[in-house]
């Protein structure tokens, strides 16, 4: 042993006599009691306990499950799962309080007599050979390491000095006044580093040996409790002679202790230390199991509209109970990448939701969550409002109509497939504006019969006949405000707000030029499967705490509550159930757009959508169970997708939808109101013109024949061409 290691020995030893002499001399107002000390004033004691050490152990790990109760992350600081008293082998109990605190049984918190034992033995061993605290004193040292929230903290609580160890010593007796010896075990092992980033024995059970901490042998508890003192030197993964020196010192002790027989310390300590590494548990939604960017929408709902902290994610020991359908998820993934292939330029969303609940059942998406590779990505690109989504759009007029008493069965007349507002301002069809006198124009690309209802025009997805609707609504207002109440949110930097949209009476929303999130539209087609009612999308069943009760606020409320995301009738009832049974015909009807989507023995009401320039492309389907929207587009920049609604993103609802739907029975929806699809009323005078420049808008058989203007009194209809 070196001159300088054996004067830091004597050092510590001098602290040490210290310490017992100021305990002995009164500073703790103690009593001589029994082999050990005992407090003469507990109650003195007690009153200074922190809150840090009258809570439990750190909580550990946040688990992130599916539905279905599987595994799908956990969010954690550092890798901890906390393991009750009889998760925990016995032999690890033994070979710890053999190796760190041999009288752990018999004192009250301090042990003079064998603090000043490991002393003398330590420093005739040039080496640690024994604890020189009590486990504890080591438990508040290390609750108090770990709960502290600034460097002061951090520093107060290891500190090499008289004044905190005489602070810890009076807190250990005081713990052990409040506490029993199985359970300051139990939080100690909970509490204490082993290296390799795994905090308490459950988690190095797994790291080394690949086992629960109930299932650890002789050996490999001799050589965790050995690792206590030293994690990084002992290490028995990178430094395995070292490990085995160590755990040959704890069964040594264990042996003098009379723990062990000779049998078994001969034995074990001619082996070498044998390990059998496990993996880390995944961390965050970089590490998810499935659903990566669901994670990640649920963790910003988590943070975001709960409260939740980020702290109490990483170590409050959560259990959050999820939405997500792994089934249905990984159908999703797979239906995506059969159309385009991971990292492909245009990505491809499929989001699901139940209507009624508002429960997010599935975000697919051909890229990886949050790495770095070019196929990877990091925003959650189901709930960002990027591009337009064409013809879905239609539905809100639709709807709008048939709440102002139009019904469906009002026929309107589009000669030569090109109809020229009389409302809306914007680019003519033919591009001269004296032709246009500055009154919007659209066009269908195709032969579309000059005259149609609105359930052909629906079906058949005429940009004509609901620029014309639209016209005898006077006005957007009807059709932005029925889009809110169905759940479309207009709130994000790429959008136009809602108040901008009408005040600006841009006609081209009909025709979906506004930037749209997928899980935007799915919530607002949810609504017609819903029979009205709206419902927020929610990721979340329910927080609950490390007890396993409803995590709560401040306030004493849960964090999650029942039903609070929904808003019945948000539109009528009969308006929603007359719209879907219209829509099915799009997926059910040969004049259809959304035929690809159709599934036998289920009746799905479908809408095919076709940004200007096909840069972007959707299909949503609803049932009265399940609803999702597909959208394909390039997030990075225009592109021509090649297609249409009912091309790419119909056929991936179907690939998703028909294997989940196989042994799943759905519902029609409940019958139209024949009021609303009745003889149409005499017609009405032409109204009137208007403001407002438009946008470009969908025909999916082609493009209309729109385009954004600025000129003809306001901006382009919309920023997510």
């Amino acid at each position: 042993m070196s001159t300088p290691a054996r004067a830091r020995v004597l050092a510590k030893l001098a602290l040490m006599i210290v310490i017992a002499g100021a305990l002995v001399a009164g500073v703790l107002a103690p009593a001589i009691a029994g082999g050990g000390i005992a407090a003469r004033n507990s109650a003195s004691l007690l009153d200074a306990l922190p809150v840090e050490l009258t809570d439990a152990t750190p909580a550990g790990n946040s688990r992130v499950l599916a539905a279905d109760g599987s595994l799908i992350t956990n969010f954690y600081a550092n890798n901890r799962t906390v393991a009750t008293a009889d998760q925990i082998a016995d032999v690890v109990k033994q070979a710890l309080v053999d190796i760190e605190d041999a009288r752990f049984y018999q004192h009250n918190g301090l042990d003079v007599q064998g603090t000043l034992r490991a002393a003398v033995t330590n420093v005739a061993a040039g080496s640690v050979q024994e604890g020189g605290s009590t486990l504890t004193q080591q438990l508040v040292k290390q609750t108090l390491l770990e709960t502290a929230d600034t460097p002061e903290e951090r520093q107060a609580a290891t500190e090499q000095d008289i004044s905190r160890k005489l602070r810890e010593a009076r807190l250990a007796l005081a713990l052990e006044e409040t506490y029993s010896k199985d359970e300051i075990l139990t939080r100690y092992l909970n509490i204490v580093y082993f290296g390799q980033g795994a905090y308490g024995i459950q988690a190095a059970a797994q790291k080394y040996f690949s086992v629960n901490a109930a299932d650890l042998t002789l050996p490999q508890a001799a050589m965790l409790a050995g690792l206590v003192q030293s994690p990084a030197n002992d290490d028995p993964i990178t430094n395995p002679e070292n490990a085995q020196t160590r755990r040959n010192q704890v069964l040594q002790r264990m042996f003098d202790l009379g723990h062990i027989s000779e049998a078994e310390l001969t034995e074990i300590s001619a082996q070498p230390v044998q390990v059998a590494p496990g993996i880390n548990p995944p961390n965050g939604c970089i590490d998810a199991a499935i659903g990566g960017f669901f994670c990640a929408y649920l963790q910003g709902y988590l943070t975001g509209v709960l409260g939740i902290t980020q702290e109490q994610l990483d170590n409050g020991g959560l259990t959050i109970q999820t939405t997500l359908d792994p089934q249905l998820q990984a159908l999703g993934d797979q239906a995506v990448l059969n159309t385009l292939p991971m990292g492909d330029q245009l990505a491809g969303m499929f989001t699901a939701v139940r209507p009624g609940t508002g429960d997010v059942l599935a975000m697919s998406v051909n890229r990886q969550f949050g790495c770095s590779d070019p196929q990877c990505e990091s925003v959650v690109l189901h709930a960002a409002a990027s591009k337009g989504a064409g013809s879905t759009y239609k539905v809100f007029t639709a709807a709008a109509a048939l709440e102002a008493g139009i019904p469906a069965s009002t026929v309107i007349s589009t000669p030569g497939n090109q109809y020229t507002s009389r409302v809306f301002r914007g680019p003519s069809c033919g591009g001269d504006r004296e032709q246009g006198n500055g009154m919007y124009c659209v066009q269908n690309v195709g032969n579309y019969p000059d005259t149609l209802d609105m359930v052909g025009a629906l079906v058949r997805s005429s940009n004509t006949y609901f620029l014309a609707l639209e016209d005898r609504l006077g006005s957007v207002e009807g059709p932005v405000r029925m889009a809110e109440r169905m759940g479309m949110n207009f709130d994000q930097p790429t959008q136009n707000s809602a108040d901008e949209i009408i005040d600006g009476n841009f006609g081209s929303f009909t025709l979906g030029a506004e930037a749209t999130s997928p899980l935007d539209l799915v919530t607002a087609y949810a609504t017609l499967g819903a029979q009205g009612t709206q419902c927020d999308p929610v990721p979340v069943v329910q927080v609950l705490d490390r007890a396993g009760q409803p995590l709560t606020r401040e306030d004493g409320q849960p964090v999650v509550t029942d039903g609070g995301n929904c808003t019945p009738n948000a539109i009528p009832p009969n308006v929603a159930n007359t719209l879907a049974n219209i829509l099915v015909g799009d997926t059910a009807s040969p004049e259809g757009t959304g035929t690809r989507a159709a599934i036998p023995g289920h009746a799905i009401a479908g809408k095919t959508g076709t940004s200007q320039g096909r840069d972007s492309v959707a299909f949503v389907g609803v049932m009265p169970e399940y609803a999702a929207s597909v959208m394909v587009f390039n997030p990075k920049q225009q592109q021509d997708v090649g297609g249409y609604g009912g091309n790419m993103p119909a056929t991936i609802w179907r690939n998703a939808f028909a294997p989940y739907l196989a042994d799943k029975p759905t519902s029609a929806f409940a019958p139209s109101d024949p009021a609303l699809l009745g003889p149409a009323p005499a017609p009405a005078p032409a109204p009137q013109a208007g403001g407002g420049g438009n946008g470009g808008g969908d025909d999916d058989g082609g493009d209309d024949g729109g385009g954004r203007g600025n000129w003809g009194g306001g901006n382009g209809g919309g920023r997510g061409n």
